[in-house]
């Protein structure tokens, strides 16, 4: 039986969709606190760039109050940034009422609770 041109045509496309996120060689070390990678999950955006098991889009959110933007996933670690009410967050992970993801004014990665960020 011949192949249908459609069948083909999604073939070749499934082909050029792996080729454009395909590693031309090892992943490279980025530096986590500006690129969002940890080594389970990835900024999507990076999938050219380093391997994850796990990578996402970002989803925009909104800081809905004045807090801080910690460096692990514990209250008590260390702000790395304030972040202003209103300011965009994209979300990348949402796990144990703990957000991670890229506070976008200040073009750093890190965590705030869930409470304070909120679709806009």
């Amino acid at each position: 039986m011949g192949r249908t041109a459609a069948a083909h045509s999604d073939s070749v496309s499934a082909r050029e969709a792996r080729r454009t996120f395909a590693l031309s060689g090892p992943s490279v070390r980025l530096d986590p606190t500006t690129n969002a990678v940890r080594a389970d999950i990835a900024d999507v955006r990076l999938a050219d760039r380093v391997f994850a098991p796990h990578y996402a889009a970002p989803l925009r959110r909104t800081v809905v109050r004045d807090t801080g933007l910690r460096d692990g996933r514990a209250i008590d670690g260390a702000v790395i940034a304030s972040l202003a009410s209103g300011s965009a967050f994209d979300l990348l992970d949402l796990t144990g009422g703990v957000a991670w993801g890229i506070a976008v004014d200040a073009g750093l990665v890190g965590y705030v609770d869930a409470d304070d960020v909120a679709a806009k």
